[in-house]
Formats: C-alpha cells, sequence, structure tokens
C-alpha cells in the first residue's frame, strides 16, 4: 500500500523542517520559492548530518530524501556567515546559524561571501524552523539532486 502510494505522488514529511504531514509531487519544473525535495550529495557534511541523526539512511541511496525551499539558482548571489545567509543582498527568513545542535553539538560552519550561484547549482533552506538543518550548514548543491516539486496535502 504504501508503495502505491509513493509511486502515486504522496511523500510523507516526518521532519520539523517543514509541517509534518503528507505532500504531493507537482509535475513542473522547480522554480526559485518552490518547496522541492531532493537527495543529498555524498559529502562529509551529510555524512555527519547522518551520524548525529538530522537526516536518516535512504532505502538504495546513503540518506533520505530532504525538503527544503528552493531559495537560490545558478545567476543569483549568495552570501553565508555567522550573521546568516543572503540571497541577491536579501537576508533569508531563519537564517542564522546555530553554532550548536539541540544536543549542544557544534554545528557544521559553512562560509561562503558573494557567491554567483553556477547554473547548475541551488541554494535549499527552511523558511519554516530556524533549527533546520539546511543550506547555511552545507552550501550550494548540484541542481541534479532535485527530486521533484511538492505541495502540502495533509500537515499538522
Amino acid at each position: 500500500m504504501l508503495g502505491l502510494a509513493i509511486l502515486s505522488g504522496f511523500r510523507v514529511n516526518h521532519t520539523h523542517s517543514f509541517p509534518v504531514g503528507v505532500y504531493w509531487t507537482v509535475p513542473k519544473n522547480p522554480e526559485k520559492s518552490d518547496l522541492v525535495m531532493f537527495e543529498p550529495p555524498a559529502t562529509a557534511t551529510f555524512n555527519l548530518a547522518l551520524l548525529r541523526g538530522y537526516i536518516g539512511p535512504g532505502g538504495f541511496q546513503p540518506y533520505e530524501h530532504m525538503i527544503k525551499r528552493l531559495v537560490a539558482v545558478g545567476g543569483d548571489v549568495v552570501s553565508i556567515d555567522a550573521g546568516g545567509v543572503t540571497v541577491n543582498g536579501q537576508s533569508l527568513v531563519n537564517n542564522a546559524q546555530q553554532p550548536v545542535d539541540l544536543a549542544g553539538r557544534p554545528m557544521p560552519v559553512y562560509r561562503l561571501q558573494a557567491y554567483r550561484l553556477k547554473p547548475d547549482e541551488i541554494l535549499v533552506m527552511s523558511d519554516y524552523s530556524r533549527v533546520s538543518f539546511d543550506g547555511r550548514y552545507f552550501g550550494p548543491i548540484p541542481r541534479s539532486c532535485l527530486q521533484s516539486v511538492l505541495r502540502p496535502v495533509w500537515t499538522w
């Protein structure tokens, strides 16, 4: 039954980066401000996130898919520093890096100053949770990581 639901386009979010609930995949090209699902690239930062439980293991890939807001695309100018994240000079919502996670462990530090994203790069973040594990900590990722655009169906 679960397999049929997934094949039909339903996805479940169990994290607190966005409201917990059921989401639906939308057949459209991802654009800035869309809620997207992506497959994290295999990097040391995502390995740490898996080890600490920020993300779970995937079925056939190293990590579970993640849901975030697409906040910057190729050509946008991004800065990530201790003061937060800006895209094209505009400060984002819930953008401040947290020095430690909820267990008191130091968070990964990522810095980028006035970097123009390449056409094949994106930045994803949560505008819902200030403690989300997102682009503040891992920076731009390949656009090819994008899986789908999502719409909430039933959240709580």
